[in-house]
């Protein structure tokens, strides 16, 4: 069923589940209630903080706050910021509940469209039944998604993608572009941009859900072979469905990032896009390890992250923080206090050869484009992905 126009519409597609006039507006409503908070709620923190709980930290302390723990000490009692943390937290489940609503009404015959997507791409996908969900994506919902991105509710369930691709839309209110590939779009304009006469011929990205930063290499880079894993079935029968149908050849598989059945030396080219913080410190050294053993000679790993706490201001380190204890992100924390260089050395790079970059968002850059100027906004305007990597 055709849905009204939004401001930032998603794009449609045949793996897209449809939605009813009443879903749509649930959905709408739930954007603009995070739009709302992150607008005009979200910078009262702030002024809570510089008006009173530094001040007070200050007088009795005889300095101001060094650490994103000293802050929250003290904001964690502050009526203001409990009220935004409830609300977020609310509207995070409100985000889930409303983009579940469409699923549940008619799982069985979505699934069938995902089982059958029309082939035109050239695209595969390999599933592993007999693959080891790690720990931890089994013993918390990430994101607070029910059910994780692995739970299957029927054989060849594809639920979890469902779900997951209009629950970022909702999230990111439109800011990742109409495929909500502003990530692998962002990594692809700064690859051509620092290093045009980089042509990857393979590539590979990493925990990659549907694919959403999956799909932009391919448009930037289309004489490559294009691979993608994940270990969640559901997701990879989504994005498989998904990229058959909007044309891009992508050969996904079921494989954990941390060991991988590809040959050495197999790819020019590894991303990643929200990957590490979603896995435990060992994964990490793991899969950059991993990520060492895949590449040519020359070749060239890229992370796209939230920018790591060190350097930080502790008031910004706390607001960033919140994922760790209430968006069910338990390894948010310390993925953002590894030291990167050592990273990369304990990988098997040279961390002479290691580089971090904030970088603009393409998708931004293409409404500046349009409109003569920087729109801004509330993701950056300039600089929107952090993004750490190194080369082979």
């Amino acid at each position: 069923m055709a849905k009204p126009l939004a401001v930032h519409a998603q794009a449609e597609h045949r793996a897209l589940p449809p939605v009813t006039h009443d879903e749509f507006a649930r959905q709408e409503f739930v954007r603009a209630f995070k739009e709302h908070l992150v607008k005009h709620v979200h910078g009262g923190n702030r002024a809570v903080y510089e008006r009173k709980v530094k001040p007070a930290f200050e007088r009795s302390h005889k300095r101001a706050p060094k650490t994103r723990f000293e802050v929250r000490d003290q904001m964690v009692h502050e009526p203001y910021y409990q009220m935004f943390s409830t609300l977020l937290r609310t509207s995070q489940e409100m985000m889930w509940s409303s983009c579940q609503k469409p699923v549940e009404r008619d799982l069985p015959a979505l699934n069938e469209v995902i089982a059958q997507p029309p082939r035109k791409a050239g695209g595969s996908l390999r599933l592993n039944p007999a693959l080891e969900i790690p720990r931890y994506h089994t013993a918390v919902d990430i994101h607070c998604q029910p059910g994780g991105y692995h739970v299957e509710y029927m054989p060849g369930d594809a639920s979890a993608g469902m779900v997951y691709d209009r629950a970022v839309h909702v999230y990111a209110m439109g800011q990742m572009g109409p495929y909500n590939n502003d990530m692998g779009a962002s990594i692809a304009m700064w690859l051509q941009r620092h290093h045009p006469d980089f042509k990857p011929q393979r590539i590979l990205d990493l925990g990659c859900s549907v694919g959403h930063s999956t799909l932009p290499y391919a448009e930037a880079f289309p004489d490559a072979e294009i691979h993608a894993i994940d270990v969640a079935a559901p997701m990879l029968r989504y994005a498989h469905a998904r990229a058959e149908d909007l044309g891009v050849a992508v050969h996904y598989s079921q494989q954990n990032a941390e060991h991988t059945d590809f040959e050495d030396g197999s790819f020019d080219l590894i991303v990643s896009h929200i990957l590490l913080h979603e896995t435990a410190e060992r994964a990490i050294h793991n899969i950059v390890r991993e990520c060492h053993r895949l590449l040519r000679k020359g070749g060239m790993m890229i992370h796209a992250e939230t920018p790591p706490y060190k350097g930080m201001d502790p008031f910004d380190a706390f607001l960033l923080d919140w994922d760790t204890r209430n968006n069910n992100e338990p390894f948010w924390a310390r993925s953002h206090e590894i030291d990167l260089k050592t990273l990369s050395k304990k990988g098997g790079f040279d961390p002479a050869l290691e580089f971090e970059d904030l970088i603009p968002s393409a998708f931004q850059v293409a409404q500046a484009s349009r409109s003569q100027k920087f729109q801004g906004g509330d993701f950056g305007g300039g600089g929107l992905w952090f993004i750490y990597g190194n080369r082979k």
